[in-house]
């Protein structure tokens, strides 16, 4: 979940334009994916929408388990290579705010590292209740406060700039589940790179370079490279990056 001053346009561009190359990258997604279906009760629902879908990874698990699904995502790119794979039995294009479909619609709602890119989370889950009928289930992951803090403390020490996005505290994203009924669980991921250029290469190939502050400066010259590497705190092994993973599940009443 990121602070303000959001361009949706510009999330959803930075998206498409890491369409083709994304699941080469998404070791992360793929991993908090699997963690939020283990988290979930078991349904027999048949209807299940995917909200901020990306390529389909898991549109397609879920089309596997037999249920229909409704692919959604805010980037048209993302969802013309999700509809090449056929992984959805329905593609959408749209908003996780401003969800176009009907009250009570799907049984299961998942949105796997999606919600974060919202304006706001309690419009959010306010969306996905609503589309899902009573006795279903809502399923959602985000980023909490302190990811990317590695990243974000390197360009301090080199500029003093912030060149990361800012994400809620856990207990934001507490409150804004207050209102359901719900179950929350915390877990820390730290990836860790073999070279800091890796490291971004993996959040572009993410799409999860896009600023709410603005557009980031560029492509890094040789040089600038080089001081942000000696300025990243390194551990053995290599250069860390934190995530502080949030998996929410809501029953719908």
């Amino acid at each position: 979940m990121l602070t303000k001053n959001h361009n949706k346009q510009a999330i959803a561009q930075a998206f498409g334009r890491a369409a083709g190359g994304y699941d080469r990258f998404a070791e992360l997604q793929r991993t908090s994916g699997e963690r939020l279906l283990a988290l979930m009760p078991s349904h027999c629902g048949t209807r299940v929408l995917d909200a901020g879908c990306g390529t389909g990874h898991f549109s397609r698990h879920w089309r596997q388990q037999g249920k229909t699904v409704i692919a959604l995502d805010l980037s048209g790119e993302m969802l013309r290579y999700a509809r090449q794979q056929q992984v959805a039995d329905h593609y959408q294009e749209g908003d996780i705010e401003n969800l176009p479909l009907a009250d009570g619609s799907v049984d299961i709602t998942y949105s796997n590292l999606a919600v974060q890119w919202c304006d706001s989370l309690p419009r959010a889950l306010a969306e996905l209740y609503r589309v899902t009928r009573p006795g279903g289930v809502i399923a959602f992951t985000t980023l909490a406060e302190g990811s990317l803090s590695e990243l974000a403390q390197a360009w301090r020490r080199l500029d003093g700039t912030q060149r990361t996005n800012r994400f809620l505290p856990l207990t934001a994203i507490e409150v804004a589940c207050q209102p359901y009924q719900h179950q929350l669980v915390h877990e820390p991921e730290v990836c860790v790179f073999p070279e800091v250029l890796t490291l971004l290469k993996s959040l572009k190939g993410i799409g999860a370079t896009w600023l709410h502050q603005g557009r980031s400066r560029g492509l890094l010259s040789r040089a600038r490279l080089a001081a942000l590497s000696a300025h990243y705190p390194r551990e053995q092994g290599g250069y860390p990056l934190s995530y502080q993973l949030v998996y929410g599940v809501i029953n719908r009443d």
